[in-house]
């Protein structure tokens, strides 16, 4: 039986890959805040050493959600739970005698630039720059940096996960259900996603083809604008129409209900080369799938 070491595994990607792994018969292993729910917790760097002794593999989501204002408390908080977690846990492996073969850390599409002329993909995609850039640089530098020489480290540059019972879809469908789902901005930005499904397996795929190294983008191949996605959520929603948001209305509601633009006018367009080169295979290519299986899941 194989183990897998998931650290922050009480989110929505989380709880998903502890019910998947669990169902393909590893061993799952816990890491989090509470000791009392997780296996170990951040700090006690000697139990998260028991924990990754032997394992197969490691997975980091840890990390506070970007979605609230960039507050610099908040911006403290995002950038600490991602670049301490993750020393943390070199540490722990450094420790090991018998490290995991594989250590898999969660970082971010949006580590590329605004883009609208071509995708970005892991050889020749152009970082970008802000405060989530840089976020994204130190979280993959303090990756590279541990001393785990025997472990094959590669940061999973994740677009916007979609599935259901959390990610992005719940306030896309709560406005759509309301009327407001129309195209945010002028519609005219990539939005690249992926399915949360598609995420685990590619995150099984990579742990397989061990000729993989370096950064993985994990993108759904086919990319759509904002305005064609809010008219996709709005199709699985039955929303007969969708009121258009200005971006000069989205800064005033982002205040109102906490969070950053960023998050829906930035331009992702991430290609994932690698996995595409690679042989891997999509379940869910397209978004008006997706969002069906999405929709069909909710309504079980």
């Amino acid at each position: 039986m194989k183990t897998v070491v998931i650290a922050g595994a009480s989110g929505f990607i989380g709880a998903h890959f502890r019910q998947q792994f669990a169902a393909a018969g590893w061993q799952v292993r816990t890491v989090g805040r509470n000791g009392s729910i997780a296996d170990a917790a951040w700090g006690d760097t000697a139990a998260i050493t028991a924990l990754l002794d032997n394992a197969d593999l490691l997975l980091n989501l840890a990390g506070k959600s970007v979605s609230c204002r960039y507050t610099p408390a908040n911006k403290a908080e995002i950038v600490r739970s991602r670049v301490e977690t993750t020393a943390e846990l070199g540490r722990a492996m450094a420790a090991c005698a018998n490290p995991p073969r594989d250590w898999f850390n969660a970082s971010t599409g949006t580590i590329y630039r605004d883009a609208r002329d071509r995708p970005q993909d892991e050889y020749d995609g152009e970082r970008g720059s802000g405060f989530s850039v840089e976020v994204a640089r130190g979280w993959e530098e303090t990756l590279a940096a541990a001393d785990t020489p025997s472990t094959r480290r590669i940061p999973l540059r994740i677009s916007i996960v979609m599935g259901p019972g959390g990610g992005v879809m719940r306030p896309f469908n709560n406005l759509a259900r309301l009327g407001l789902g129309g195209r945010m901005g002028d519609g005219g930005q990539i939005f690249s996603w992926i399915h949360v499904q598609d995420l685990f397996r590619a995150v099984v795929f990579l742990h397989e083809h061990r000729e993989i190294t370096g950064p993985v983008n994990i993108a759904s191949p086919v990319v759509v604008t904002n305005a064609e996605l809010m008219r996709a959520v709005r199709s699985a929603n039955r929303a007969p129409f969708g009121v258009p948001t200005p971006a000069w209305l989205l800064k005033m509601g982002a205040v109102l209900i906490r969070t950053e633009t960023e998050l829906v006018l930035k331009s992702r367009w991430v290609a994932s080369r690698k996995l595409r080169d690679a042989g891997f295979i999509w379940k869910h290519p397209e978004l008006s799938g997706a969002l069906a299986s999405i929709a069909g899941d909710r309504h079980e």
